[in-house]
């Protein structure tokens, strides 16, 4: 048997595994290895995948990585990359509408399981806000910032905007910190604090302030640090 006969056998054997039986059985690599196959013709993918989760570490890690990072990889062009960072996409798309099909969350652990699927693993800061209605449940979700890896400019005005847009009621407040630190800033705080004042103003109840990682979150209602 050909090498080309060998690569293609095996992509229809891999193939015909997943159409029976999902994603239950691959290891990560082979799910890296199929997906390639859609944009790596005659080429054995394997190598490839195993080259990716060699370098960061995971099938999350992969999936994180940016186009630049991925193209890195030897096999590894500018069109497969751009189909693993649209398969993140997906996942993180799909992954939202499931959870804004349940409508309401009933912990701030509820809201940070949420949130951390699309901000967790986020190289730069980014400040978003989930709006409620009078009944608590979700409305609406906004990027309101998107900042550098260790700051993002908030203006109070943008969150009373985007609640009077929505007809909002309350409205949680949810930040990430790239590097892994739980802990807020004073900067968090004050911003927290002024958020909440202004709100108030036109009736919009700031019920809580999420800040999330890829491991772990704080909420500054459990912590007391909202007013």
């Amino acid at each position: 048997m050909s090498a080309e006969q060998d690569y293609r056998g095996h992509r229809k054997r891999l193939r015909e595994r997943f159409l029976k039986s999902g994603a239950s059985g691959f290891q990560d690599y082979e799910l890296l290895e199929l997906l390639l196959t859609y944009v790596v013709p005659r080429k054995d993918t394997k190598p490839f995948a195993k080259a990716l989760l060699r370098q960061f570490g995971s099938l999350g890690g992969v999936l994180d990585a940016s186009v630049a990072e991925l193209c890195e990889i030897k096999g590894i062009g500018r069109e497969s990359a751009l189909l693993i960072k649209l398969m993140r996409g997906l996942i993180t798309e799909y992954q939202r509408e499931k959870r804004l099909a349940r409508r309401r969350f009933h912990s701030p652990a509820d809201v940070a399981e949420y949130l951390r699927i699309e901000m967790g693993g986020l190289r730069d800061e980014q400040f978003r806000c989930l709006f409620l209605n009078s009944q608590n449940e979700l409305i609406a979700e906004e990027v309101i910032q998107d900042g550098t890896v260790d700051q993002a400019v908030v203006y109070p005005r943008k969150v009373l905007e985007a609640g009077l847009r929505h007809k909002a009621s309350g409205v949680i407040l949810a930040h990430n910190h790239p590097g892994g630190s739980l802990r807020p800033s004073r900067n968090d705080i004050d911003l927290t604090q002024r958020i909440g004042k202004a709100a108030r103003e036109i009736g919009l109840k700031v019920h809580d302030h999420i800040v999330v990682t890829k491991s772990g979150y704080l909420s500054m209602y459990e912590e007391g640090l909202l007013s």
